[in-house]
């Protein structure tokens, strides 16, 4: 896919990936006991919207862009922590950025819970280090993703979330996903993973969630949204979201969030999501 993250910043697929994560980090921090997240493909972790790499793709514009109109209450009261943190990011940043995942993790954690930010395009950490190693409760790693992914749980907290965004660069990185979330369950099987995905076309993304359904040994959920006919396989038409171990509202919530962000993100009449449980029942 060759997913160069500056291009795509603040898409269909990061309003998706940011409005769930906010969601999962909101349930966690219900409690006052520490938890840790890890980010393992972290990128630079802001994107000025108004740069060069943003503005040849334009595709912010059909994203974070079409989020100004408010939608029901409902979905509102959803996304009030993910609008609350890009603001807070604008407001320290300046009004063009959109944050990824770094930034939003800056914004959310509390002093008591401790990010470690994972990446290893030598630039691109560069960046990350110099924008998020001076806050107290952040870590950044020179690592490639996969590795820290092993290496780094559990964590001596017992409670958190890791974050799985890789860059599909090569053919087999999907089917990784699940191989190396699977092996990494046996090391901390009550951890809280999330792994994002690009759907293309629905054949390759619908093998994965059958050998997650028969291997996991964890309750999860498989979260999406298509904002284009997959039938067209050589564009990106959608956006995924499996998390092992889900909160216990997740699924209830992404059952209001998804729908509306399908429809609004759309890029003509096509918008359909889906949330389907596989594994183990919770």
């Amino acid at each position: 896919m060759n997913y160069r993250h500056a291009f795509h910043a603040g898409n269909f697929a990061d309003v998706m990936k940011h409005a769930l994560l906010v969601r999962i980090l909101a349930y966690l921090q219900r409690k006052e006991t520490p938890l840790r997240v890890i980010d393992t493909h972290a990128g630079v972790g802001l994107y000025d919207l108004s740069g060069d790499e943003a503005g040849r793709t334009g595709e912010w514009v059909d994203g974070i862009g079409r989020l100004d109109e408010p939608f029901a209450p409902e979905v509102e009261a959803l996304l009030a922590p993910y609008r609350r943190a890009v603001a807070e990011v604008r407001a320290r940043h300046g009004q063009t950025v959109y944050p990824g995942s770094p930034g939003i993790l800056r914004e959310m954690l509390r002093r008591q819970d401790r990010g470690v930010l994972v990446e290893l395009h030598p630039a691109d950490h560069a960046l990350l280090n110099a924008a998020f190693n001076a806050v107290a409760n952040l870590k950044v790693l020179h690592l490639d993703g996969w590795t820290a992914l092993h290496a780094l749980i559990p964590p001596k907290e017992k409670r958190g979330l890791v974050l799985i965004d890789p860059p599909y660069e090569q053919p087999n990185e999907l089917e990784r996903l699940g191989t190396e979330i699977l092996l990494a369950l046996r090391k901390w099987e009550t951890g809280v993973y999330a792994g994002w995905y690009p759907i293309k076309a629905l054949g390759p993304v619908d093998a994965l969630a059958e050998r997650l359904h028969a291997e996991s040994p964890r309750p999860g959920l498989r979260l999406e949204i298509l904002v284009d006919d997959p039938r067209e396989p050589a564009r990106l038409n959608g956006s995924g979201l499996i998390v092992f171990n889900p909160p216990w509202s997740l699924r209830e919530e992404a059952e209001v969030l998804l729908p509306a962000l399908a429809e609004r993100l759309s890029r003509g009449s096509y918008a359909r999501y889906r949330c389907e449980p596989f594994g183990p029942p919770a």
